[in-house]
């Protein structure tokens, strides 16, 4: 895993919850920076369908105080 291009989220900034993605081939492999032996992986299409979801605001909830 350590080869892999892992790419930050530009909302991180230098804060302690950041986020982390990366691909290899049809595989998407996300981390949290502080703890990167934890990886959650999943396809390239499942991605896909969870970020319009959450564009759509399907997720706020789980967000919100």
């Amino acid at each position: 895993m350590s080869q892999l291009n892992w790419q930050k989220s530009s909302f991180s900034g230098d804060r302690a919850d950041c986020v982390e993605i990366a691909s290899d081939g049809d595989r998407v492999y996300i981390r949290e920076s502080d703890d990167p032996t934890t990886i959650v992986t999943t396809t390239r299409t499942k991605l896909h369908t969870w970020i319009h979801g959450a564009k759509a605001g399907e997720f706020d909830h789980l967000t919100e105080a």
